[in-house]
């Protein structure tokens, strides 16, 4: 399961991101309004745990966003308000569920897993450029027909290409999504990420999508003036 944790509180973020971690749930963290806005937008999540106090904004207006996009992504709000009128706030803007700190962690984990029950099935989610064909539900990959193999990083690292196709993606975003705020990669390993990325998508067929942009970062896609 892969969740998002908007949560600005470090030492509660961080209890929260190791216990998830034993009990099998991926967190994609996010500490800031902006910064959630940024993740929420590219990538899927099957809950998303969202404090109500957050910097640049509230989790209300946050979660009014989140659905006024069409995202129907299970909603938890986290908050240490517990008047009626804030948790008719947050339920009246799209959330889906409500829980009041100070928390048992426990109680978390069973309200995040019933919430992921409520997702209806994933409907495969199939792209494609050039003859590259990614599904991105069942993390199959294939060139020219033949199934390649990826680890769980490159097919990230493909994935957050994919849905930036065409655009500039530079090491920051890169190294928050594919690792985490709070890993710091050594120096080389963003490099030999892309390398092995490379070695199976690009380097036995034509054209190259994998393009780096010097000073900047990468670019996925068709070289420029190219056309599937």
């Amino acid at each position: 399961m892969r969740i998002l944790l908007v949560e600005d509180d470090a030492h509660l973020s961080d209890v929260l991101v190791r216990g998830m971690k034993e009990h099998a749930i991926e967190v994609v963290l996010a500490r800031s309004v902006a910064d959630a806005r940024e993740r929420v937008f590219f990538a899927a999540y099957e809950v998303i745990v969202l404090d109500v106090m957050l910097p640049g904004g509230t989790g209300f207006d946050l979660c009014t966003l989140i659905r006024d996009r069409g995202i129907t992504t299970p909603i938890l709000m986290l908050t240490a308000r517990d008047a009626i009128a804030d948790r008719v706030h947050g339920l009246t803007a799209g959330a889906d569920d409500y829980l009041i700190k100070p928390f048992a962690f426990a109680e978390l984990i069973a309200r995040i897993r019933a919430l992921a029950r409520r997702t209806p099935g994933i409907v495969p989610e199939r792209v494609q450029t050039a003859d590259l064909v990614v599904d991105l539900a069942t993390q199959r990959v294939s060139r020219s027909g033949h199934p390649l193999v990826l680890t769980a990083k490159e097919f990230t690292l493909l994935e957050l290409f994919i849905r930036n196709e065409g655009a500039v993606v530079d090491r920051k975003t890169i190294t928050a999504r594919v690792w985490d705020d709070n890993h710091d990669p050594f120096a080389n390993a963003l490099e030999a990420l892309v390398r092995r990325l490379r070695a199976k998508i690009d380097d036995a067929f034509e054209p190259k999508l994998i393009h780096t942009v010097r000073g900047a970062g990468y670019r996925f896609g068709l070289p420029h003036g190219r056309r599937a």
